[in-house]
């Protein structure tokens, strides 16, 4: 696989992740476009894992607002879109909010 289409899969589940990190893994030439997605998406999925088990705990507290927080629990999927349009276009930009928080942090 290419840099690009490492960056793209990386994004798309967790096993998305994981076929994208050993291929770039097995590449002579790793590519810095797809170990920054490798690291930008897993910051993702981290967040993601993060924000559902605080919003099962409030939906838990306060059940009338299970609907409300049932939305929020889509701010995820929002910034794999976004990942992805930025794989897709070969950029290093960070996913918005989260990704800063990600950079460098993951030695891919």
């Amino acid at each position: 696989m290419n840099a690009k289409t490492i960056s793209i899969v990386s994004y798309l589940t967790i096993i998305g992740w994981a076929i994208a990190y050993f291929s770039n893994k097995n590449n002579d030439s790793k590519s810095e476009l797809a170990s920054y997605h490798l690291g930008q998406s897993l910051g993702v999925f981290i967040f993601a894992v993060i924000l559902n088990m605080v919003l099962t705990v409030a939906a838990s507290i306060i059940p009338s607002l299970g609907s409300v927080l049932s939305l929020l629990g889509l701010i995820p999927l929002v910034f794999i879109i976004l990942g992805v349009i930025t794989a897709n276009n070969k950029v290093l930009k960070p996913v918005p909010i989260i990704g800063v928080f990600f950079e460098g942090k993951f030695n891919f």
